[in-house]
């Protein structure tokens, strides 16, 4: 065994000398080859220089991050598996001589802002998130959930924005047919002669249109079906999106009309395509909605021109969509005999106040063997809720172990804030006890572990809409700066009990909370 292994080694020995020996031929014989040529050194020294050496390059298909290798999770939005080969690409350069402006540079004083001045789209719930209207070159991105009413509601401002005289309206749709987009115009009665409608896919096709049609206002529906021949990819890619919406920004500014560009959304809510697309319009607004609601909202994400917290509310109907100048007509019960569990509060969206009825319902779980306890909540914040439950056990003697417990709101109204808190807390007190809470009041405030009531912002516009409509009583935290209106009584309560004894009934409420 000693000997065969040590004949092994010498042969691997042996073995080894041979390819040290061929390697050596080899780098003299390429040693020589450079000296008789030395300009193959330089050629491969400027081949790895900034004069741009091909790079493999990976792209996300979710925000168009490019990265020069790849990795699991993309490290711009955190999508996994979302990175793809997008070809070579070549080294940035490291210089850049100067090159033709297109227009000089002027004194802030010498630039007229006449230009930029908004133009009302007709549709006032539609201006109030846009800043006052549409802005000549500007671009607009509206984005929602399939059958929300993206196409319904531009097509009543394309009718609007008609009748009122602004211009020409041109509408490209890419999912529907010309004839399709014509039957819902004469449902909706929006048919007008300035309206024009063109269903084209490709990009240069729309370019078309606009030089011929010469119209104010564009509306893309959508900017993910449109695709750009030089381009590669296929439409609705990232690629496709990036180059689509970068030409109609452009075109739209060159030529001073008002762009909108509906765009889609994935499962999770996000606007689908690359994040570059957020950054390269001006406006970006989400349209969302109940499928089982009637009511709609816009949600200004991102203005360049006015606030980009502002919300409009609409409602869907036979004929169409029409906006909700009062919303408490949907978001509040009228009419009807006070019955226990039921409270109001006044939630902000955005800028806006807006009074929401909270229900809640307690009792005890199924007959049957074996039922549990249930907790369902319904437009509300479940942890927001469970918190408020969990105060009321604790320091206000509401038994709720064993029971079942169900909140909601009305109207389809989603309500995430904490002012609501003090609200959901009184709706449930008031189902446990089986009394009704007093008429025209309402109840905003947010509730901590300690059963404080905490303060909100913008309580006097809750107050100042709760008085508009009615209301004359108000309980709300003592931290809040407030200014009430004259016919509002208003109870500033620091804690859980001192709100119940506001309603004159603290009974269950521990001793410490009486004082």
């Amino acid at each position: 065994m000693t000997f065969s292994g040590s004949r092994s080694f010498g042969t691997t020995s042996s073995s080894a000398l041979s390819n040290r020996s061929a390697l050596s031929n080899r780098s003299a014989q390429s040693n020589r080859g450079t000296q008789s040529n030395p300009g193959a050194l330089s050629n491969r020294s400027t081949s790895t220089g900034t004069g741009g050496k091909a790079r493999q390059a990976y792209a996300c298909s979710e925000c168009g991050h490019s990265a020069t290798k790849w990795v699991g999770r993309c490290p711009e939005c955190q999508a996994w598996g979302s990175l793809a080969e997008a070809g070579s690409t070549r080294a940035v350069l490291r210089k850049v001589s100067a090159g033709p402006v297109s227009a000089p540079a002027r004194p802030m004083l010498e630039i007229d802002p006449a230009t930029a001045v908004a133009r009302p789209s007709g549709v006032p719930e539609l201006d109030r998130v846009l800043g006052g209207g549409l802005v000549p070159g500007s671009v607009v991105l509206l984005a929602g959930e399939p059958g929300v009413g993206k196409s319904t509601l531009l097509l009543s401002a394309a009718q609007a924005w008609a009748a009122s005289g602004q211009g020409r309206v041109l509408i490209v749709t890419g999912e529907e047919s010309a004839a399709q987009v014509r039957l819902r115009a004469e449902r909706m009665a929006a048919v007008h002669p300035q309206v024009f409608l063109a269903a084209e896919t490709e990009l240069s096709a729309v370019l078309g249109h606009l030089d011929q049609v010469a119209p104010q206002l564009l509306i893309v529906d959508s900017v993910q079906t449109v695709a750009a021949a030089d381009v590669d990819g296929s439409a609705g890619g990232v690629t496709q999106v990036r180059a689509v919406a970068a030409a109609l920004t452009a075109a739209a500014k060159e030529r001073g009309i008002a762009c909108v560009l509906v765009g889609h959304v994935t499962k999770d809510g996000a606007i689908a395509g690359p994040r570059t697309l957020e950054h390269l319009v001006d406006v970006v607004l989400h349209f969302e909605g109940d499928r089982h609601s009637s009511v709609r909202l816009i949600r200004g994400v991102k203005n360049r021109f006015g606030a980009s917290d502002e919300v409009g509310c609409f409602r869907m109907t036979a004929t169409g969509i029409e906006g909700l100048l009062d919303p408490s007509e949907v978001f509040l019960t009228a009419g009807r005999p006070l019955v226990p569990g039921t409270a109001v509060t006044v939630t902000m969206q955005g800028r806006r106040a807006l009074p929401v009825e909270i229900q809640a319902l307690v009792g005890r779980p199924g007959d049957s063997p074996g039922a549990v306890a249930r907790r369902t909540v319904s437009g509300l914040d479940a942890n927001r809720v469970t918190i408020a439950l969990a105060v009321l056990q604790r320091y206000a003697g509401v038994a709720l172990a064993g029971k079942d417990v169900i909140a909601t709101t009305t109207g389809g109204a989603k309500v995430t804030e904490p002012a609501v808190d003090l609200a959901v807390a009184m709706a449930v007190w008031s189902s446990v006890r089986d009394i009704p809470l007093p008429p025209k009041s309402v109840f905003v405030g947010e509730i901590g572990l300690s059963a404080d009531v905490r303060a909100v912002p913008a309580l006097s516009r809750r107050l100042a809409e709760a008085a508009r409509l009615g209301f004359d009583h108000a309980v709300v935290p003592a931290e809040c700066e407030r200014s009430a209106p004259a016919e509002m009584r208003v109870d500033q309560v620091t804690d859980l009990g001192a709100a119940f004894r506001a309603l004159g009934n603290d009974d269950g409420v521990v001793r410490w909370l009486r004082n």
